[in-house]
């Protein structure tokens, strides 16, 4: 058995943390109640996890006392322990500023000096304070329960080595027996153990157990758009497929998941019909310095954080209007009719969302949870997708291995109706792809 003192940050982060160190103890400074009081007014995640919390431990107080400690659910008790004077002065003179940081890290010290023969462990996801308890002699670790390891990320794609004939065979029938045991709708680049320009690249079908060809885009393309390289023609495969309801694109700025996405639903939406309009939303995080209050109304007020994907809907648009089959839409005019909305994750929460393409752009700035109030809110029919780069992260409060996108991608990556595509090469511009690859 083990003590676990878990800092604010873990509670704001994940309000169910406290269920999640098993038959473990678990000690709460009571600063960390303090500083969540503080974000109870919030209107945002932070705000409604703090909530959460205060909630959760309000309940728990029906079972004894918080002072001396109740028992988990799972085992091990939970206790709520204040702060004195005297454990200040247990710290070494550099850290015995009265701040919140260092009231919690002398609770923790006075609790591993309390009980010498059980070790205790602080848990935190600042790295700041990690260092600082690693330096007074406290074992610091990061709250990892939800973190993915982006480095072995789940990239949807693999090549496999087979004989010349086998790949003849599947250009020749249009399908093959799955060589080995592969995960549902990943992609398979064939390639001729004899000769590696002899190729064919196929996905692995849930519904008949064969690999199967990649979409081949119609000569006018997917709204005047074509894949520039595999995996975009990976990506435009499953984003095509209706059976597939969930799709996640993960790439470097420039390789163009959102244009894809986008492409797609146009032509879902506007072209097959098959879905009543095409829904394009993203987090509001500011990249530097937040401009502060905007003004005008909703509209005018959106602007600014929506005009990535107005770039895109009118780069498509003109590219789509040059074949001549359609008169000068500009992307009002298809919002005016009703065929695209674009709007801000803020309003989601509550929603259902029926048969509807939706676009979640930059859903690395999202958290877990975040995640999960998105992709409940998908109604009978709607395919939702969701694109970003896990290394392009402005949310302060997660990273590359702890946001919602990459933890969907991996807690999804077996399921009948999802699929999973990482881009990799930019398409944007030379000079964007130079400066994404050197900077």
């Amino acid at each position: 058995m083990k003590n676990f003192v878990l800092d604010t940050n873990v509670l704001l982060h994940d309000p169910q943390a406290l269920f999640k160190f098993q038959d473990n103890n678990i000690i709460i400074p009571i600063t960390v109640i303090e500083e969540i009081d503080r974000f109870k007014k919030d209107m945002n995640e932070t705000g409604r996890n703090a909530r959460q919390v205060s909630r959760i431990l309000d309940t728990m107080r029906e079972k004894g006392s918080l002072a001396t400690g109740i028992t988990m659910p799972g085992g091990g008790t939970l206790r709520v322990v204040l702060f004195t004077e005297t454990h200040l002065k247990n710290l070494p003179v550099d850290l015995r500023v009265d701040s919140g940081d260092n009231r919690i890290l002398s609770v923790a010290l006075d609790a591993r000096d309390q009980y010498p023969d059980m070790q205790l462990i602080f848990v935190t996801k600042d790295s700041n304070l990690r260092i600082k308890s690693d330096a007074i002699g406290l074992i610091a670790e990061d709250y990892e329960s939800d973190k993915v390891d982006i480095q072995e990320l789940y990239s949807g794609t693999r090549s496999i080595e087979v004989s010349a004939d086998a790949v003849d065979r599947f250009y020749g029938q249009g399908w093959l027996e799955a060589p080995e045991a592969l995960l549902p709708n990943e992609f398979i680049t064939l390639v001729d153990s004899s000769n590696p320009n002899h190729s064919a690249i196929c996905r692995n079908s849930p519904e008949t157990g064969r690999v199967v060809p990649v979409l081949k885009p119609p000569k006018e393309g997917i709204w005047s758009l074509f894949p520039r390289n595999r995996e975009q023609s990976f990506a435009l495969d499953v984003l095509m497929d209706d059976s597939i309801k969930l799709v996640t694109l993960v790439g470097k700025a420039g390789t163009g998941k959102t244009l894809l996405a986008i492409a797609a639903g146009l032509h879902k939406t506007a072209e097959e019909n098959i879905y009543n309009r095409l829904l394009v939303s993203r987090p509001v995080f500011p990249m530097g310095k937040d401009l502060g209050f905007l003004p005008g109304d909703i509209e005018e007020k959106l602007t600014p954080w929506m005009q990535p994907i107005f770039d895109n809907v009118e780069l498509l648009l003109s590219g789509h209007e040059s074949d001549k089959r359609h008169s000068n839409k500009g992307y009002k005019e298809l919002m005016a009719m009703g065929l695209l909305d674009i709007e801000p994750l803020t309003y989601i929460r509550g929603r259902s969302i029926p048969n509807q393409y939706l676009i979640v752009d930059e859903a690395q700035n999202l958290t877990p949870h975040e995640i999960k109030t998105i992709v409940t809110r998908v109604g009978e029919g709607t395919k939702i997708i969701l694109t970003g780069d896990p290394y392009q992260i402005d949310n302060p409060y997660v990273d590359s291995s702890s946001n919602g996108l990459t933890y969907l991608v991996e807690k999804f990556k077996g399921q009948r109706i999802a699929a999973h595509v990482t881009l990799t090469k930019g398409e944007r511009s030379e000079l964007a792809e130079l400066a994404a690859n050197l900077l």
